[in-house]
């Protein structure tokens, strides 16, 4: 196994993140013709060999240095999943965002793809000395003597059932007396249908009558489905079968892909949208920057309505017919259905789509189709992103301001970061879209790192909606205990009596969002997270909305046993019911998390609502952005105060791009709308530049409170976090984390600034019982950063005394919880 030949570079798929590495195997010959990087297989791992699948990163040629290396034992795929930019985007997240190759190899490649590698176990047809082996050996080499049966055998020698056994399992193997072999089963397979066609020779076959409708069929077509042939001949399968065995019809397997689109039943030109003066301009400036083929960033910056999906479309249209590729992200799978209705008429099976809605076998049939390049367009949420497209022109992200585009699980990516790769390698174009784009986006925009393209007019001149703030105090002074206001509901009645729609948002499920205890005065709070549970009345029980933990409404406070709760706080379904009890006659859709389970449920009801089959659309930020109903002229904001204040420094953009967007529902057809904004905050800022709609002057605002507090887009922000069930090891580990850091930077005399804040308690301090912790470090995102925290993380990971303790880095995440 010396000897100089070919070795590849392996990750393996189980590795911690202390001992994650490239580790060299020698490629044995009948392997070398169909390796390639990026590819799986499977290898024997560590002093106790086990084994394992694992990751080809690279492939060279021996150095001579004589080492002695261990062979891949086999070859799990049949064909690279990845490509080179793909895999070169795998190293880029191991670096940046603190995570393993493999854990960066499963965001890539879809969850179907996964493998499970059986070993199975058989004698080898030897003469054996039973003297010379060991009692242990002895007994493997009897049952396997005396057992055929594979099952029996495998159930015997499941090492992680018996340890004992391994290492005289491994003894014969060494000596030849027993065989290993592998079998690679995946998640999901390829979805198939069985075909029937005409072998050669069959005329001289002896049929039937009813053999003889078969045949004469096939020889019409070619080729049909077994079980078009069965329906359309009025045959049994048995049929079919008896002309095999007549060496007439051969059968076999065809793949077929899992449907995502659906019917198109229609169709339109990209030829046919006309574009204003603005959009064209902005439409121009774009192609310009794609047709020059330099990675470049885009900001097309446009109030609510202006017009910006009509950009898109030409925009992708016209990068398709340069022959290259095309990618649109949104933020939520709730804005899919929309968005996928429209290029579906326009683009027809050129679509392909990603997001968690499909199933795993749809997500891998859309895989293989992007990958074959069937599909030219990429529509889905985040992580689409790394769909296997090859000559990207443009990716879009639209409302490219939207947390959703951020990861909170390892790896800790953003969308935009892939973006920015994916272009760079690809010479295409990243075009972020928004009316209320992120500070540092817009800050970029205004400082030349991305050009920028502004569309100031809604479409066809239509008029921004008149928003007005109401004041819930002085509703509730007047004696007004309702969860509407007056002038909301009397604007709701004329609504509906228009024969119009409307939007009610409030960023809260449940029915009451607070129960506590009259006699003891504590609140009702979840046992693992410390925090408030949310009744939920449609299935009478109490929820935590943070760890899933549920409780039966038992109407007796758990602490005290006194009967005495009091409901307070406000979830959408206690809003519906007031709905419904003013508006008897109206018809409510509810779109929350709890309404939204099934896969098809956002694309049904959506539809259902443009149909107006409902007039009133209640829901949570799910409803706020992106969609578009002609014939809604209302939206009326609940309440939105405690997002002002969640301790997050990013509190006041999200709530100012959350009404922006929500009040820019309203009035995008011919009709003009309203919105109305409930508060018991009423002048504050944030709140009046919303409704003015007047996001440069909040951008003004903002940028000088990040100056001044030193937050994005002046530095980065890394969250160190710790997490565990004993607060005192929590603490204890954030203090060893923060020594080894002021260790780190007086030994390699670090000299780029860098402030701390903490270690210090998150917001929520447990949850699911796990106490958090958390160390905020400040400074830019540079190689050297990038490098300390990669040793902190060792050193940590390295540590048995914090074992139980788990830790995780995130350069520019939420600090909110």
């Amino acid at each position: 196994m010396g000897d100089k030949g070919t070795v590849a570079m392996v990750a393996m798929s189980h590795a911690a993140y202390s001992f994650d590495a490239e580790y060299s195997y020698l490629v044995p010959e009948k392997f070398r013709q169909k390796l390639r990087a990026g590819m799986r297989v499977f290898v024997s791992f560590g002093r106790g060999n086990n084994r394992v699948i694992g990751l080809v990163t690279r492939i060279c040629d021996d150095d001579g240095s004589g080492r002695k290396l261990k062979p891949i034992l086999a070859v799990v795929d049949s064909e690279c999943l990845v490509t080179d930019e793909i895999l070169k985007i795998i190293f880029w997240l191991k670096e940046n965002t603190f995570c393993t190759y493999y854990d960066a190899f499963r965001t890539a490649v879809p969850t179907g793809f996964s493998y499970k590698a059986d070993l199975h176990y058989a004698p080898v047809n030897t003469y054996i000395q039973k003297e010379r082996l060991s009692p242990e050996e002895a007994e493997i080499i009897d049952f396997l003597e005396i057992t055929e049966d594979q099952q029996e055998i495998d159930k015997f020698l499941d090492i992680k059932a018996f340890p004992e056994r391994k290492k005289p399992l491994d003894m014969l193997i060494d000596k030849g007396f027993v065989e290993e072999t592998q079998s690679f089963k995946r998640k999901v397979g390829d979805e198939s249908v069985k075909m029937a066609a005409l072998a050669e020779g069959y005329e001289d076959a002896e049929l039937t009558p009813k053999q003889k409708k078969v045949v004469e069929l096939l020889e019409e077509c070619g080729a049909a489905s077994v079980k078009e042939l069965c329906y359309m001949t009025g045959c049994t399968a048995t049929i079919i079968k008896r002309l095999c065995d007549k060496n007439a019809v051969r059968v076999f397997e065809q793949e077929v892909m899992r449907d995502t689109l659906g019917e198109i039943t229609e169709r339109e030109s990209p030829d046919d949208i006309t574009l204003n003066e603005e959009q064209t301009a902005a439409f121009d400036g774009i192609m310009a920057l794609i047709r020059a083929g330099k990675p470049a960033g885009a900001l097309l910056y446009g109030v609510t309505g202006s017009g910006k999906t009509s950009v898109f479309i030409k925009v992708i249209d016209a990068v398709l017919k340069m022959g290259r590729t095309a990618m649109m992200l949104v933020p939520e799978i709730s804005l899919t259905p929309q968005m996928v209705a429209r290029f579906k008429v326009l683009f027809g099976e050129s679509i392909a789509l990603l997001h968690s809605s499909l199933s795993l076998g749809q997500r891998m049939d859309e895989f293989k189709r992007i990958k074959r390049g069937e599909a030219r367009i990429v529509i889905g949420t985040r992580s689409a992103v790394f769909a296997p497209a090859s000559d990207i022109g443009v990716i879009i992200m639209d409302e490219e301001g939207e947390q959703s585009y951020k990861s909170d699980s390892t790896p800790r990516y953003h969308a935009r970061d892939v973006a920015i790769q994916r272009c760079g390698h690809n010479g295409g174009l990243l075009l972020l879209a928004s009316a209320t784009p992120s500070l540092e986006t817009f800050y970029y925009a205004q400082t030349g790192r991305f050009h920028l393209f502004t569309l100031k007019h809604r479409y066809k001149d239509a008029v921004l909606p008149k928003v007005e703030i109401i004041d819930m105090q002085t509703e509730a002074a007047e004696g007004n205990d309702s969860l509407l206001s007056r002038r909301l509901a009397d604007e709701l009645t004329e609504t509906l009596q228009r024969n119009e729609q409307a939007i009610l948002l409030l960023n809260r499920r449940g029915f009451t969002t607070y129960i506590s205890c009259r006699s003891c005065r504590q609140p009702v709070v979840c046992p693992k997270c410390n925090i408030p549970l949310t009744y939920h009345r449609k299935n009478n029980r109490f929820m935590c909305h943070y760890c899933g933990y549920t409780m039966d409404n038992n109407a007796v406070c758990p602490n005290c046993g006194s009967d005495k709760l009091r409901s307070s706080g406000v979830g959408t379904q206690r809003v519906e019911d007031e709905v419904a009890r003013i508006y008897p006659d109206a018809r409510i859709l509810r779109m929350d998390a709890d309404t939204t389970t099934s896969r098809y449920a956002y694309e049904e009801k959506f539809k259902a609502f443009e149909n107006h089959e409902y007039d009133i659309m209640l829901g949570t930020q799910m409803i706020a952005k992106g969609l578009n109903f002609p014939n809604v002229t209302l939206v009326g904001v609940i309440s939105l105060d405690k997002a002002l204040f969640t301790g997050d420094f990013r509190s006041y953009e999200r709530t100012f791009s959350l009404l922006t967007q929500v009040a820019g529902r309203s009035g995008r057809g011919s009709k003009p709308g309203a919105a109305y904004i409930q508060t018991f905050v009423p002048d504050h800022y944030v709140l009046n530049l919303a409704a003015d709609q007047n996001y440069d002057e909040f951008y003004e605002e903002e940028i000088a409170l990040r100056q001044s507090l030193i937050y994005p887009p002046c530095c980065d922000i890394c969250v160190i976090g710790f997490a565990s069930t004993m607060e005192s090891r929590a603490i204890r580990a954030a203090d060893h984390v923060t020594q080894f850091i002021a260790q780190y930077l007086r030994t390699n005399k670090v000299d780029f600034p860098m402030r701390a804040i903490g270690p210090a308690p998150c917001t929520l301090e447990v949850i699911n019982g796990k106490f958090r912790y958390r160390l905020i470090l400040k400074s830019k995102n540079t190689r050297l950063f990038r490098q300390m925290i990669n040793a902190v993380l060792k050193d940590f990971n390295d540590n048995k005394d914090f074992k139980e303790v788990r830790i995780y880095a995130d350069i520019n995440g939420d600090i909110g919880l």
